[in-house]
């Protein structure tokens, strides 16, 4: 009975494909410009944080920092690619609301109605986008570091839970088990 009820999780295990990656979008949510203070002065580099997507329900987020700003977004893409997690999408939104927390950050997800479109900003609206949400509701709360609201997104999505494996466990129809 544990197998049936964990197939969902095994499914965002499975490593992808070559078209999968072919079809990755990145999108950069933010650039900051870092230095380290040396007996010589100071030595500059760029810290870049991007979002990596395929729009139909895989979705990551990865750091990368370099001398140069293309340089670090390119380390950013492939840190990006390695961390991607599947999210549970129903039809066009979230199956249920959802709050995700990282470092001081913290995000609510709510699930919206056909046509809503993505209310969110910043960090948040970028990974939505390319997690392939087009209707749902967003709050940001508490920090607006956008690493810290991007990992507490990530975190929000890893939590929402597919209603067709909750439907079986619970032994409930699919339209009712979050009413």
């Amino acid at each position: 009975m544990e197998d049936e009820k964990y197939k969902g999780d095994e499914a965002a295990q499975q490593p992808l494909t070559a078209d999968e990656l072919a079809e990755l979008k990145d999108q950069v949510i933010n650039i900051r410009r870092v230095s380290k203070v040396v007996k010589g002065g100071k030595n500059l580099s760029f810290s870049a944080l991007v979002a990596v997507g395929n729009k139909k329900g895989m979705v990551g987020i990865g750091k990368g920092k370099a001398r140069e700003v293309p340089a670090a977004i390119v380390k950013a893409v492939e840190n990006a690619k390695k961390k991607l997690i599947r999210v549970h999408l129903t039809d066009t939104t979230i199956a249920h609301f959802v709050r995700g927390e990282a470092g001081a950050g913290a995000v609510i997800l709510r699930p919206a109605s056909k046509g809503t479109g993505v209310i969110a900003g910043g960090a948040v609206r970028v990974i939505m986008e390319l997690a392939g949400i087009k209707d749902i509701l967003t709050k940001s709360l508490r920090s607006n570091n956008p690493i810290s609201v991007a990992n507490a997104t990530l975190d929000a999505l890893k939590k929402i839970k597919d209603p067709g494996c909750v439907s079986r466990d619970r032994g409930k129809a699919k339209g009712t088990i979050w009413q």
